[in-house]
């Protein structure tokens, strides 16, 4: 009997170096990365948005051309947009994309601080180019956007983990550029519901948004704000 009581301080050793050896472990260089979030999946790409509802998501990029012309349109119709803009455009007159978006900050979106090809550069340098953006853009309009537009439209695995790392819900590219580039506005393509329309603050805007409108009605779709779809 004193025998088998001398061994129980021995077992309880061995156990309490089996427990410490596992915490160890999952506290490790692989349980610390779970903890910390780098095993959650990469945030998805959408081109359109899977829907049964008649709407159409209108887009618009960058922001250096500030048009009060299209800002009256979308103001005086309350069409719902989803904004993309530049930090610095931001900054250099806020209150142009504010009004654009009144009470639907969501609908303002990521598009990095300098608009580079974003897979020319390492994860450092693509967590660097979003993250800034969110958070300046998050003090323009008192919320982080959830949402990333790569500039181009171009993007890999890499853009996809630093987006996750810095928020992002989803990549967003677009389904049709209704943007005229150049002197001839682009064909006007047939719309479906869930189509991303792209768009540039440019001095066309009013027009092209003029013929993504008119595309949107002939197909019997309503604009909607592109973060009340993608959650």
């Amino acid at each position: 009997m004193p025998r088998r009581h001398a061994s129980l301080p021995r077992l309880l050793t061995l156990l309490t170096l089996l427990v410490l050896t596992v915490c160890a472990v999952l506290t490790g260089p692989f349980g610390s990365a779970t903890a910390h979030g780098t095993a959650r999946p990469l945030p998805p790409v959408l081109s359109r948005v899977p829907t049964h509802d008649r709407v159409v998501f209108l887009t618009i990029d960058d922001g250096w051309y500030r048009d009060p012309a299209a800002a009256a349109l979308l103001r005086d119709r309350r069409i719902p947009v989803s904004l993309f803009p530049l930090p610095d455009a931001v900054e250099q007159d806020p209150g142009y994309f504010r009004q654009l978006v009144p009470g639907h900050r969501p609908a303002v979106g990521n598009h990095t601080v300098g608009h580079p090809d974003l897979t020319t550069l390492d994860l450092t340098g693509q967590r660097k180019e979003i993250c800034a953006a969110r958070d300046r853009l998050a003090a323009a309009f008192g919320r982080a956007p959830a949402l990333l537009r790569p500039p181009f439209g171009r993007y890999d695995d890499t853009t996809r983990a630093a987006a996750r790392d810095c928020g992002v819900r989803a990549l967003v590219t677009w389904t049709h550029d209704f943007t005229t580039w150049g002197d001839t506005p682009p064909p006007v393509p047939r719309l479906r519901r869930g189509d991303v329309v792209l768009l540039h603050f440019t001095p066309t805007l009013t027009a092209d948004l003029g013929r993504a409108l008119t595309a949107a009605r002939e197909a019997g779709l309503v604009p909607a704000p592109l973060g009340a779809y993608v959650r």
